[in-house]
């Protein structure tokens, strides 16, 4: 919003009957507001003159919400419209009587208008329509020409949280990656790998990924990794209990509450920070920030994945660890130490290390 009169009155009228719909802040002129919405400060905002409202949106951004700013804008310049009209009227009535030169003027002219050519009604037309407030949308960061509305883009979420699910599993649960090291270099590449298949397919095939090429595939590869470790950790630690806590983690909760096809903002207030702090809400953001916003708060949604992705890769690699603590906790003796029955006569029992040059090999040391 811009700090003219105009501008005040407009927040003061979507104040007062969206409360709380929208979070205003007042803007110098339309570069500061440009600015604002290339480093994702903003959505979007209204410049409003007399008889002009400009609308800048970001369509990358969230085309639900560009287009809900652009609904909003229409009602800005209905309602000036009629607002000028009111005052029009109003001044013409106080300072003209009923028999006034600029009434008969009026009616002369409207007995004129009646033999005038088409041509001349036209014109006076214009003439009236001059008092509409107009309204101009300008599309400050645009999606990919290939992907107008960025039905791509949103469409991606679900398939990449699937896809992180099922790398995890197969990791964990292959038999020929006996070893914890094993495990977690098969997890980074996998999920490089996927990542790029699933680059070349968004953009090769779709367009919908045109900018930043080696940081989105990155930042693909980065998410796939925040959702197979995480996945794979908790195998390791509940065993396959832990694929469907995974799944629904992931798919019921994060998908759900990832704000992906709309925007984080337009969630219910609290399910929009569960979603962001779990991979796959972080995940899309950081991925739109990094396409359309070259990386514009980025750090938070960035942390948020590497913090998912240690977790899970340590799980993976000392999940075994807990296991075995877990383990000789619930039998309560030492495995390495058992008493023999007495000798025959001694009176006493001996105590032998038995298999003591044995060992145990499980396939996770």
């Amino acid at each position: 919003m811009g700090t003219g009169p105009a501008s005040q009155r407009a927040v003061e009228g979507l104040t007062r009957e969206k409360p709380g719909a929208f979070d205003f802040r007042l803007y110098p002129d339309q570069q500061a507001a440009r600015s604002a919405i290339k480093n994702r400060d903003a959505y979007g905002a209204f410049a409003i003159s007399d008889h002009r409202v400009t609308v800048l949106k970001a369509t990358a951004a969230s085309p639900s919400v560009a287009q809900l700013l652009t609904d909003v804008g229409q009602q800005l310049a209905d309602r000036a419209t009629q607002q000028m009209t009111a005052r029009q009227k109003a001044a013409e009535q106080k300072t003209d009587g009923t028999h006034s030169p600029a009434k008969a003027h009026k009616q002369t002219a409207a007995q004129q208008g009646a033999t005038r050519p088409k041509g001349a009604l036209q014109g006076a037309a214009g003439a009236d329509s001059s008092v509409k407030v107009l309204v101009k949308a300008i599309d400050v960061v645009p999606v990919a020409t290939d992907d107008p509305r960025g039905v791509v883009f949103s469409s991606s979420v679900f398939p990449l949280t699937i896809c992180g699910i099922l790398i995890g599993a197969f990791v964990t649960m292959a038999r020929g990656l006996a070893r914890p090291r094993h495990r977690v270099l098969t997890l980074l590449v996998a999920c490089a790998v996927a990542a790029l298949g699933v680059y070349l397919v968004a953009q090769g095939f779709l367009g919908a990924l045109p900018h930043n090429h080696v940081a989105t595939w990155a930042i693909l590869a980065l998410d796939l990794l925040s959702i197979s470790a995480t996945t794979a950790g908790v195998i390791r630690l509940l065993g396959p209990a832990g694929l469907g806590l995974s799944a629904a983690l992931m798919v019921f909760v994060g998908n759900a509450f990832s704000g992906a096809t709309s925007a984080p903002e337009m969630l219910p207030k609290g399910v929009d920070y569960v979603g962001q702090w779990l991979p796959p809400g972080a995940g899309a953001s950081l991925l739109r920030n990094t396409t359309y916003f070259d990386g514009n708060a980025d750090a938070g949604h960035l942390a948020v994945l590497a913090l998912w992705s240690v977790c899970g890769l340590t799980a993976v690699m000392y999940g075994h660890w807990v296991i075995r603590e877990a383990r000789g906790k619930k039998t309560g003796a030492p495995a390495s130490m058992e008493l023999l029955p007495a000798l025959p006569g001694s009176g006493t029992a001996l105590s032998v290390r038995r298999h003591a040059h044995a060992r145990r090999h499980d396939g996770d040391d």
